[in-house]
């Protein structure tokens, strides 16, 4: 008796285990993160202008390097965000809008959890990020880019898996400050090694459960114009040298999304040039850095994601001619600037829709609560330069060209620590 009845509990718990077993899974799937991966070549596959230079007169004449958009997706419970990175210099708000339209309309992610981001490359095509430029050629590069990075999105988010993150830090002094002060005691576009410069590079690592990597993020402060008004050859400048880099020691199906930090007044040591040998040498050197700082980060379960989000409006100003401080601004339109701030564990992802002086970008994360957090730039939209109120006293490209009137510096700073803070 005692061993038939030991024999029918062991035939019980087998035929028990099954079901405690799947409800636990069920339980774990609701409370586990998971992400989505995915990268599409965005690649003009016809002439059309180039972008970042207004002194390109033709269409573009071949290929160097090809140009990508790279999709990450993540889900968390009943919350879903997307963040999109492209090789190209920017995005206009009307952009934008309807592709974040599209996107939400296809994959059920609401538009405040969507950021797309440019990496500000100035050696890939028009996107209609200017209003001064126009394809002129009859290809329709925007409407297919829209197309393709909806079709990006809807791909990332078929097979999401269970995902740890790691984010390191490490260092790439390729970078320099470009606001010098010439023998008229001007201020123009050059190398200032003695100017304010971040030299920060973060990467973020993403694994599945096996420690297979799945994705790689980079973000670094830097102009993407290594490559310049003289190169008529497609290219993704550093940020794509960097890429390749990575994949290269990481496995060519890992997607990896490269972001521009807060580089407003920040070009890359070498370039502008249409030497190759030059341009790569400077994602060469961000990608052996990345890599190196990835090797050394660990990576932990991620239990939250959250977005929040705001638009500021400020006075506009028209530009002014030369390079000297004026004394007074000719009022242009009300300009605004959007803000989107994405939290993935504790990546808090800072995207602004301009271009951020290294300064401000170097203050938000000094206030930041959380050690993890990135300045992406060219977010969600094109706000033009955005200067600190210092630049305006000294002249120059930047606070010349901006389309802000001084004054900007302090509320957007605090409204930024504000949004991060309210996680």
């Amino acid at each position: 008796m005692t061993s038939k009845l030991i024999f029918r509990c062991l035939i019980n718990l087998i035929s028990i285990v099954p079901l405690l077993t799947n409800g636990q899974n069920s339980i774990s799937d609701k409370s586990v993160a998971k992400m989505g991966a995915s990268q599409v070549n965005i690649t003009p596959d016809k002439p059309t202008f180039m972008s970042g230079y207004g002194s390109r007169t033709t269409p573009f004449i071949g290929v160097h390097d090809s140009i990508f958009a790279s999709a990450l997706y993540f889900t968390y419970e009943k919350t879903k965000a997307l963040f999109i990175s492209a090789d190209v210099v920017g995005f206009s708000s009307n952009f934008i809008d309807t592709t974040k339209k599209m996107i939400s309309s296809k994959t059920g992610i609401p538009l405040e959890y969507i950021m797309i981001a440019a990496v500000h490359n100035h050696g890939g095509p028009v996107t209609g990020n200017f209003r001064n430029e126009t394809p002129q050629t009859g290809y329709d590069y925007p409407a297919q880019l829209k197309e393709k990075l909806t079709s990006l999105a809807v791909e990332a988010l078929k097979n999401p898996v269970p995902f740890h993150m790691g984010i390191g830090k490490g260092f790439c002094n390729q970078n320099i400050n470009r606001r010098v002060e010439f023998a008229d005691s001007t201020i123009w576009l050059g190398k200032n090694p003695d100017g304010p410069c971040d030299h920060e590079l973060d990467v973020v690592k993403f694994e599945d459960m096996n420690n297979n990597a799945i994705a790689v993020l980079v973000n670094w402060p830097c102009h993407g114009t290594a490559s310049g008004g003289q190169n008529y050859l497609i290219t993704g400048d550093w940020p794509g040298a960097a890429a390749r880099y990575i994949k290269h020691q990481a496995g060519k199906d890992v997607v990896v999304a490269v972001t521009a930090g807060a580089s407003a007044d920040i070009n890359p040591l070498f370039g502008p040039t249409n030497i190759f040998y030059e341009i790569d040498v400077v994602g060469f050197h961000v990608g052996v850095e990345a890599w190196k700082t990835l090797t050394q980060t660990e990576t932990f379960p991620v239990k939250s994601l959250q977005a929040t989000n705001t638009t500021m409006t400020f006075p506009g100003k028209k530009p002014w001619k030369g390079h000297l401080p004026q004394t007074s601004y000719e009022s242009g339109r009300d300009r605004e600037i959007r803000l989107t701030v994405l939290k993935i564990g504790d990546l808090v992802l800072s995207g602004i829709s301009g271009e951020l002086m290294t300064e401000m970008g170097m203050e938000v994360k000094k206030q930041s609560p959380y050690s993890g957090t990135l300045i992406v730039t060219h977010c969600n939209g094109s706000s033009g330069y955005i200067c600190t109120d210092k630049a305006f006293s000294e002249g120059g490209y930047e606070p010349q060209s901006t389309g802000f009137m001084p004054g900007v510096e302090k509320p957007l700073v605090n409204k930024f620590i504000e949004l991060i803070h309210s996680f």
